[in-house]
């Protein structure tokens, strides 16, 4: 049988089971599709409570607003911890810490300020039994909720015009290294410490 006969025999036979139109084009089958080649989707987080709370009093204040110097100021640790996936060696942990402990530097905004007052870096060395597996330490420390707002960026925040690039570089740097990262903001709201308030003289004892 001739190549040409062979093509028309398929091509009856095709037509039979419907995979070809009365017009001669071909139906698509969804399940013998090729797979995309660029590569898989990356799907944006699942965003928790706060996220979303975050996201609308962004959107309810402006970007602007929201990441300003200004917003919301007084004291607000950042507190960001660890646990390195097990194939991370000695030399990555380095790179990784002194990357972070540079944001205090490399943090700016586009005037040139910077939102990171101070960084702190430790590794757990506790014995109680509670650390979770976490394995190293950083507080961030901010003058606002705004500069902490600029500095943190996503989830919070989409637009790469008003967050941190060189905090979202680090983060994609980091990222393949770390199995486990916790978060926690606060605000000082109260402290307490055995040491005299500044500018107050310590009282002195008559004999």
């Amino acid at each position: 049988m001739s190549f040409t006969m062979r093509l028309a025999l398929a091509a009856g036979l095709m037509s039979s089971i419907g995979l070809v139109s009365v017009t001669g084009m071909a139906k698509a089958d969804p399940y013998s599709l090729p797979i995309a080649s660029s590569g898989p989707v990356t799907l944006p987080p699942v965003a928790d409570d706060g996220t979303i709370a975050a996201r609308q009093l962004a959107a309810q204040v402006g970007l602007a607003q929201f990441t300003a110097a200004n917003w919301r100021p007084g004291l607000l640790r950042h507190v960001v911890m660890f646990r390195y996936k097990s194939g991370t060696t000695a030399a990555m942990r380095a790179e990784i810490t002194m990357r972070f402990l540079r944001l205090a530097q490399d943090s700016r905004r586009p005037d040139g300020s910077h939102p990171v007052k101070s960084i702190e870096m430790g590794v757990q060395n506790s014995g109680e039994g509670a650390d979770a597996g976490l394995q190293q330490a950083f507080i961030v420390t901010f003058a606002s909720e705004g500069d902490r707002n600029f500095y943190v960026g996503k989830p919070v925040i989409m637009d790469p015009a008003w967050f941190d690039p060189a905090h979202e570089a680090f983060k994609n740097f980091a990222a393949p290294s770390i199995d486990k990262v916790v978060v926690f903001d606060f605000n000082v709201l109260a402290t307490t410490s055995l040491e005299p308030a500044k500018g107050k003289a310590k009282p002195r004892t008559r004999r």
